[in-house]
């Protein structure tokens, strides 16, 4: 199952809507088959797993259930069935309400063994963003923080580039390819007129690149420029001037407001509407504090740099109105690992 967790996770990023999914095929104690969900979705990994191997008798390891509805394919659960698997160990169920149990319960009326919930938390883990786009209707989100050791993010004339090294760069990089989407606010593409891409890394699929601008008061040359490359996707308020944004061939969903901002309850209902399970969120610091007040982050990364900026430098974080510690957000720390000359910490949503 281990090795079935590892080959989804090649999947991340680039299957959505879909979840992604690995499958590892064994008989008499070999592996004969593998595989996992492909670009844009389809194959599934039952599929391509199967694919020109004789199966019969053998045991399939699936990170998720498989899926029991017709839809552009047939359904994996009948492709095991006419295998002719005689075992599949399942790590977790998939709430789909076109699956939910409906797999299971396939496998098993052909005389299948069915073994459910092994690595279970990996596997739930892994899957979390299109879980949670089932049964919340929302992406997982990653918000990322690159800050000095005092949490600024830019002196106090606005001098930024670069607060961290190039090793951190080039792993938030490869942290973008592994989400569906890049998120940020309109005062990050005013003040650094951004790509978001993912460069350098070999990547031929690249993340959507989603802009909250509640009035679309920016430019955004560099990402207008590399719409061929990527889509650019702009989440504005109902009065913005979304036509003037038409011809250039971005993707514009209107979102209700709070306040002056785009709201991000809102904004992500809208997001996983329109199949997104990951959001890389790259602030700024008024759109990270609004997405931790709705309580929509699952993931805190940080990148810590040995450098002291003072008081006077912009502040990671917009205002959160924390009166008591108690109301603070807190996280779980998961992972501290040094990256060239900085630090970088991973923090998980405490469990509920």
């Amino acid at each position: 199952m281990r090795q079935a967790l590892s080959l989804g996770r090649r999947g991340l990023g680039r299957v959505w809507p879909n979840p992604n999914v690995g499958c590892v095929i064994v008989r008499n104690g070999r592996v004969i088959g593998r595989g996992w969900t492909a670009d844009g979705g389809r194959p599934h990994a039952e599929t391509r797993a199967l694919d020109g191997i004789d199966a019969r008798g053998a045991t399939a390891y699936v990170t998720l259930e498989p899926c029991a509805h017709h839809g552009r394919t047939p359904p994996c659960a009948e492709a095991l069935i006419a295998a002719g698997v005689a075992r599949v160990v399942i790590a977790t169920g998939d709430p789909d309400p076109r699956v939910a149990g409906r797999g299971i319960a396939m496998l098993g009326a052909a005389g299948i063994e069915v073994t459910r919930g092994v690595c279970e938390a990996e596997a739930r883990h892994d899957l979390q963003g299109f879980l949670l786009r089932v049964t919340e209707a929302r992406p997982f989100v990653t918000l990322k923080l690159a800050a000095s050791f005092d949490g600024r993010i830019a002196t106090a004339t606005g001098e930024s580039q670069w607060i961290t090294g190039p090793s951190a760069r080039r792993a938030v990089h490869a942290m973008r390819a592994r989400h569906d989407a890049v998120l940020v606010g309109a005062g990050t593409v005013r003040a650094d007129d951004p790509s978001l891409t993912v460069r350098d890394l070999g990547i031929d699929r690249q993340p959507v690149r989603i802009v909250a601008s509640g009035r679309l008061n920016i430019d955004g040359s560099a990402l207008v420029r590399s719409i061929p490359q990527a889509p650019l996707w702009l989440c504005h308020g109902p009065d913005a001037p979304a036509h003037d944004w038409v011809a250039t061939g971005a993707t514009i969903i209107p979102c209700e407001m709070q306040g002056r901002q785009v709201d991000p309850v809102d904004m992500m209902a809208k997001l996983a509407g329109r199949g997104l399970t990951r959001i890389f969120c790259e602030g700024g610091g008024t759109l990270a504090a609004s997405l931790l007040n709705a309580g929509l982050v699952d993931e805190l990364v940080g990148f810590t740099a040995g450098v002291l900026v003072g008081a006077e430098g912009t502040p990671s974080l917009g205002a959160l109105g924390v009166e008591r510690l108690s109301e603070a957000p807190r996280f779980q720390l998961a992972e501290v690992t040094p990256v060239g000359g900085d630090i970088l910490h991973r923090w998980r949503r405490l469990p509920a």
